[in-house]
């Protein structure tokens, strides 16, 4: 019998990222003959919309990535063929493509109905992984054939589990099991087979020489903090000279983070050994919550007058009937950057897709944090 679609595209938000073509003259003054250092942390389809975002501003990007994932197409070669997760690697390095458009860039999204839903870019890493005995050496070649404009860098090659603790006490593995747990995470952790889980010591480099540290969009417990798990990288966070953004998600669409608010989300990454090292964060709110940061109003005045509305006071955000928003009041403001970061508040929701990112509304914000931390470094 003949399939109706034996082959689909990988859906995602990304896509709508890859056509992002920023206007300049909205943007500050050129940082000069140097670019901007950006190194993007997360995984699953959150870090490739910052990858997109980041190379439409002239940062030279490079992308740190989570292996813990387990589910789907990952998952049934990681258990089948024991290889290391490809599925989040290729979604970076499809972002990364010089050329979105390209045949053969497409094609690495492509999942076949015919072969257990596979997307071909998973078994193309997986068999050039085999091929070439490293999986280094296999994002390196992908990274060749997709004329790639930047670097992905696993956060580590051992074959790592998650682990979660949700917040009424249950105990749940593998990372596809408590990205919909039916309650909210607490705590994860990662094991490795061999006991001890090992930095990929390229990815440590990448983040130490970062000018701009990019952590998410994405699954909070298990895209973003899985990487920081991993021994070695908030030693490198720190040590790096890079100011590091941390952008909340919109709204819940897991039942990793279901009902969390955006106080609760920035103290989850603390808890997580990012306490005293996030400097940005940018939080979804239609309405901002009250003036901005003084710092930040008087930057946004001298770099693009006229160009912002008059900030007013308004309640935090409510759920409506299609989508719960990630809620944020006054006092999670407050809360927050008693704790050290400078918070942004900006409306970053697609208006007919209110769980995505707008890529200009993303980019703008984006262009913000670059242009404060060089207005930092002329002081």
């Amino acid at each position: 019998m003949k399939l109706s679609r034996p082959f689909r595209s990988d859906p995602g938000a990304t896509s709508a990222f890859q056509a992002l073509n920023l206007d300049m003259q909205q943007m500050p003054a050129s940082r000069g003959a140097q670019p901007l250092n950006a190194v993007v942390i997360g995984g699953g389809t959150g870090a490739p919309m910052s990858i997109r975002t980041l190379l439409s501003l002239g940062a030279s990007t490079s992308a740190v990535v989570a292996m813990a994932d387990d589910g789907g197409s990952t998952g049934i070669l990681r258990e089948e063929a024991d290889v290391t997760p490809p599925g989040d690697i290729r979604k970076c390095l499809v972002a990364f493509a010089k050329n979105p458009d390209d045949p053969l860039v497409k094609v690495f999204k492509y999942r076949f109905a015919v072969a257990r839903d596979h997307a071909l870019g998973n078994l193309v890493l997986a068999g050039l992984e085999d091929a070439c005995g490293s999986f280094p050496e296999a994002i390196a070649v992908c990274e060749r054939l997709l004329e790639t404009q930047g670097h992905v860098y696993p956060s580590t090659l051992d074959h790592v589990e998650l682990r979660a603790r949700t917040r009424d006490g249950a105990l749940l593995e593998g990372q596809a099991v408590a990205c919909h747990s039916k309650t909210a995470l607490e705590r994860v952790a990662l094991v490795s087979r061999g006991g001890e889980v090992r930095p990929y010591q390229p990815a440590l480099a990448a983040i130490r020489n970062a000018d701009l540290i990019v952590l998410g969009p994405g699954s909070l417990f298990t895209s973003i903090i899985p990487n920081l798990l991993v021994p070695g990288v908030v030693e490198a966070i720190r040590e790096s000279r890079g100011s590091v953004l941390f952008v909340c998600s919109l709204a819940d669409v897991q039942g990793e983070t279901w009902g969390l608010t955006a106080r609760e989300h920035f103290e989850a990454l603390a808890d997580h050994g990012m306490e005293g090292l996030v400097d940005f964060m940018l939080v979804h709110s239609p309405r901002p919550v009250r003036s901005q940061n003084p710092v930040e109003q008087s930057f946004r005045a001298a770099v693009y007058p006229g160009r912002f509305g008059q900030m007013v006071d308004a309640p935090g955000g409510s759920d409506d009937d299609q989508v719960r928003r990630v809620n944020f009041t006054y006092d999670d403001l407050q809360a927050i950057q008693s704790r050290g970061p400078m918070v942004l508040e900006r409306d970053l929701a697609d208006a007919e897709r209110p769980t995505w990112h707008n890529p200009q509304a993303l980019c703008r914000a984006f262009g913000d944090v670059m242009a404060m931390i060089e207005a930092r470094r002329r002081r």
